[in-house]
């Protein structure tokens, strides 16, 4: 009996095969394009009546299979093998799509997924907090240990390694008590204070490690290493990533990426003000107030980066 029933769905299997077939090879690729479009690149050229026809697809966000999303217009090329799916409101590319497009024979749609690289989800994420969104230039965040540390590029330089290395490390630490102890027992109403408390403890390790491995440079930075452990760039991170309930490789991209962003904004500003002391400056701005001029015009430059797109 068993081996009948086998035969009867080995059988069934085999007949499946050339229908099965003819739907991978329907869509050779599928990739999101303006922010309302979705587009498919079929196999061979398709008829326009077909393709063109709102009632043969079904578009959802995987996580909400109810919700089935409104497609406004379908265009095809000329040679019949790619459609432009128009949607009537910009679509959340960070999820996964589901699209299912009805087949010839009307009985059986074809289904498949339109989501972008995860690796290339990564670096948006990087890139976004070292250029699109600059905690210094473009949240003005971490501005008393910016302004205080880029007087001279040793110290901006010996800074901006250490800051990242502090954000680095407290991120991870902050995302693994996030995800383990402060989610499971309902404890998000201590973020701030847990997340303070993780960060200095980074820092007082950064803090012996500097004094025995370079006093030079710990005695440079003074007070403002003590300052990093309330800093609002190395807390927003923690917060950010908890809010955004990002993964342990999106932690680790968003803070290396802030952490590189702010080390940036530090070498750029400590190139401009060692150059500052052989011009002639008014008295009035001089020190602090030309400062704020240019990290002013540095911010200008970066909004720039808005709006980029990478991935």
């Amino acid at each position: 009996m068993k081996s009948f029933v086998c035969k009867l769905f080995l059988l069934a299997v085999l007949a499946l095969l050339p229908s099965l077939a003819q739907a991978g090879d329907l869509i050779t690729s599928k990739s999101f394009g303006e922010p309302n479009e979705i587009i498919l690149t079929f196999a061979a050229p398709t008829s326009a009546a077909i393709a063109t026809d709102i009632n043969n697809y079904t578009v959802y966000e995987e996580p909400d299979p109810d919700i089935r999303l409104t497609i406004d217009t379908i265009t095809l090329s000329a040679d019949g093998k790619t459609a432009h799916l128009i949607f009537s409101e910009p679509l959340n590319t960070t999820e996964t799509h589901v699209v299912a497009v009805m087949t010839h024979d009307k009985v059986s749609p074809f289904i498949f997924q339109v989501a972008k690289s995860y690796w290339g989800y990564l670096f948006s994420i990087l890139i976004s907090a070292l250029l699109i969104n600059n905690f210094v230039f473009t949240k003005y965040l971490g501005l008393c240990v910016f302004f205080g540390t880029s007087k001279r590029k040793d110290t901006a330089k010996g800074m901006g390694f250490t800051f990242t290395i502090v954000m680095v490390v407290s991120a991870i630490m902050s995302w693994f008590f996030y995800q383990y102890v402060m989610k499971p027992f309902h404890l998000n109403f201590l973020q701030i204070v847990v997340f303070i408390g993780l960060v200095s403890l980074t820092v007082q390790a950064v803090d012996t490690v500097l004094r025995k491995v370079n006093p030079a440079l710990f005695q440079s930075f003074g007070v403002y290493l003590v300052l990093v452990i309330a800093n609002c760039v190395i807390i927003a991170v923690p917060l950010i990533l908890a809010d955004n309930e990002y993964n342990f490789l999106e932690t680790l991209m968003l803070s290396l990426g802030a952490g590189s962003g702010f080390l940036l904004a530090l070498y750029l500003m400590s190139s401009v003000r060692e150059r500052m002391e052989f011009a002639q400056i008014p008295k009035t701005f001089e020190g602090i107030p030309i400062a704020f001029i240019v990290a002013g015009q540095f911010a200008l430059a970066f909004l720039g980066f808005s709006g980029l797109k990478i991935f």
